[in-house]
């Protein structure tokens, strides 16, 4: 499906790419931040890096956050609760006790209990802090009079019972004492009075976190440079609030300022699109690289601003170094630097020090993108992710020389977050394979594994066909070094030749290079026989979707016969029916001709390869006119016209197959035979 899409938008041209530069565009404007008051990034215990702020009026210095904690801990520590004592709850209590006749014992165990209520009774709660240590005294509120009172003889109403258990000896007493039940008449006659804890612990919180004084209008908020304590954190955001008020009632317009920050994304992604306009056509006509560039930049910058909103100074975290790798991996380095800067400038507008970030950003991008060139091997990425750490260690240090001249500001943290962030780009390898799979891409590293001949469809071709194969890798050989001399893919040529004939598996022994002796076409019509050898275009592809190789692989099983003919069996037939015209459909290859440098040079090289098998003599001028001969014959059947290559390239391929099948072609020198006199040696190989 996304792929139809981005087929339609391919389509509308320049304006199919403009729309998805809008797209990203709005969707990164979208989530970034708008703030509400000023322009103003910064953190506690960093330095001001900003002009000195002169405040525009007069600004009240609140308790910092740190003040704030300390005094809240110190009166939780200290507060002594507001209790009321109920005079009245003794006679309540005595109230309740049932008249007995005989022995007053009533009267006796009021006045047991009189005595006990005078020392105080709480509730259960109360009497667990106090048995903890942690209220060893109360605020007792008396007739509106406050007086402190020391805990230590209070008792609750469970501990009454007990007492009164273990304390009455006369037996009609305590038999008078079980009968009442006294669980449901006792109760506390000091009792917390919650209203009035809160209004006293209220006054004494605002008394240690009043207002400090005032920044009069025209004095020093800040300096530049000076490291940001709590309390200018807090006189910061206070300026901040009280310039924001005041800007709303002159009439700001978040609309502008959202529209201030669309034009800064655009004017970013413009500069990229003119470089991919004029500078990189191969990304710019490539619909599927890029929407993969700008997806690289949005999604990225979406990582670094959640892991920012999340994690104080998260963005440092964000492995931004993997998309300039995953740009080089697939494109070219120029290009990932260009990706780079832009990305990181996206990003620096959500950043507290947007030119430390920036200066970091970029640094460690280029490194990367210096230190790698070209990935072949997995261990590559790990050298990387160590010079990317390097570098990042290395910038920091220097920031804080240059802004500060001190060590003072130096944070491990932030040397903990650039380790992870280095360390989390030799991720991108992970991230190869995804983009593979979803833009169709190929990397280094996956061209090197296909071209590997312990991969199960070359070990089957070599089991099964091996002279194929070591056509194939002769073809291999052939078409890299030319390759590498245009300056095309050489890695990606070599790949496709490994299975540019994958095809013949289906019929192994109805081509030349497999046959020993018995050719089976010699029982066959030409017609029937063409049609064997064309299909094994179509048997090919049909081999390679079995095995998930990669659509640019496909392309040289495709196209390396283009649209051209089995001439062999063509020309017979065309004996064969010497009054006819003959049909070419069936002997002609479903194509398409070659539609890439790199497809034009197997072209090439498996043609001249196979010719190279049938001369007589490999002289050097008979191999430099047997090459002559099948390129230009090539050329002038228009194989190459819808491919990009240009007709400078042509000698160079030309000298790189001469000077390749020479070498390989080169004469020995004829052993005399050894006289009768002559000592046999031990039996030795000359490679000469």
């Amino acid at each position: 499906m996304h792929r139809q899409i981005l087929t339609r938008l391919s389509k509308r041209g320049m304006a199919g790419r403009l729309l998805v530069c809008m797209a990203a565009a709005i969707l990164i404007t979208y989530f970034y931040p708008h703030p509400e008051s000023s322009h103003y990034n910064y953190e506690e215990n960093r330095p001001w890096n900003y002009a000195k702020l002169i405040a525009p009026f007069d600004i009240p210095i609140h308790a910092d956050s740190a003040t704030i904690l300390a005094a809240r801990d110190s009166l939780e520590a200290r507060f002594v609760p507001v209790y009321q004592i109920s005079q009245l709850m003794i006679d309540s209590v005595v109230s309740e006790l049932p008249q007995v006749e005989g022995k007053n014992y009533r009267n006796e165990l009021a006045a047991r209990l009189r005595k006990i209520y005078s020392a105080g009774v709480v509730d259960a709660q109360t009497r667990e802090k106090i048995a903890a240590g942690k209220l060893p005294k109360v605020r007792v509120l008396e007739k509106n009079v406050l007086s402190e009172m020391s805990t230590a003889h209070f008792t609750s109403p469970r501990e009454v019972y007990v007492k009164l258990d273990s304390t009455i000896t006369d037996e009609g007493l305590h038999k008078y004492f079980t009968s009442v039940d006294l669980g449901d008449i006792l109760r506390p006659n000091i009792i917390y009075n919650e209203a009035e804890s809160r209004r006293h612990y209220d006054y004494d919180y605002l008394t240690l976190t009043a207002d400090r004084g005032v920044i009069q209008q025209g004095q020093t908020i800040i300096d530049k440079g000076t490291i940001i304590s709590p309390q200018d954190f807090t006189n910061l955001r206070t300026y901040e609030r009280m310039l924001e008020a005041s800007i709303t009632k002159a009439g700001k317009s978040d609309w502008l300022m959202l529209v201030g920050q669309f034009v800064y994304v655009v004017g970013l992604l413009a500069i990229l699109f003119g470089y991919l306009l004029l500078y990189n056509r191969k990304i710019y006509s490539d619909m599927r690289a890029y929407v993969f560039v700008l997806a690289m930049i949005t999604i990225f910058f979406l990582v670094a601003l959640a892991l920012n909103t999340f994690v104080s100074s998260g963005i440092y975290i964000a492995p931004l170094t993997i998309v300039p790798v995953l740009v080089l991996v697939f494109f070219d380095g120029r290009t990932a630097l260009m990706v780079s800067a832009v990305m990181t400038l996206v990003c620096a507008a959500i950043t507290s020090f947007p030119l430390e970030f920036i200066f970091l950003q970029f640094t460690a991008s280029a490194v990367a993108v210096y230190s790698l060139r070209q990935l072949n091997q997995r261990s590559q990425l790990l050298r990387t992710a160590s010079f990317v750490a390097a570098a990042y260690l290395l910038s920091y240090v220097a920031l804080e020389l240059l802004m500060n001249g001190t060590f003072e500001g130096f944070s491990w943290r932030m040397i903990v977050y650039l380790a992870v962030n280095a360390a989390l780009t030799s991720m991108a390898y992970v991230l190869m394979s995804a983009v593979e799979h979803a833009f169709g891409f190929i990397s280094g590293v996956t061209l090197v594994e296909l071209a590997d001949t312990n991969n199960p469809l070359l070990r089957k071709l070599n089991d099964e066909c091996p002279g194929t194969f070591q056509h194939s890798l002769s073809v291999s050989n052939l078409a890299s070094d030319a390759a590498k001399r245009i300056g095309a893919n050489e890695q990606l040529v070599r790949a496709g030749a490994m299975y540019h004939d994958v095809g013949k598996l289906s019929n192994p022994a109805f081509f030349t290079e497999n046959q020993h002796g018995v050719n089976p076409h010699d029982a066959l019509p030409p017609e029937q026989s063409g049609k064997i050898v064309v299909n094994h275009v179509i048997d090919g592809l049909r081999r390679a979707d079995k095995a998930g190789l990669p659509d640019v692989i496909k392309d040289f099983i495709r196209e390396h016969h283009g649209r051209g003919k089995a001439k062999y069996f063509y020309y017979t037939c065309c004996k064969l029916h010497p009054d006819e015209n003959v049909d070419p459909a069936p002997f002609s290859y479903p194509g398409p001709n070659p539609q890439s440098r790199e497809t034009a040079v197997l072209m090439m090289a498996d043609a001249v390869e196979a010719a190279s098998r049938s001369l007589r003599e490999h002289t050097p001028q008979a191999i430099s006119d047997l090459v002559n001969k099948i390129i230009d014959g090539q050329i002038a059947d228009g194989m190459f016209d819808e491919s990009p290559l240009e007709f400078r390239d042509i000698p160079v391929i030309k000298e790189a197959f001469i000077k390749r099948l020479k070498t390989i072609y080169h004469s020995r020198i004829v052993y005399p035979e050894a006289p009768k006199n002559a000592e046999r040696p031990a039996a030795t190989s000359d490679d000469r």
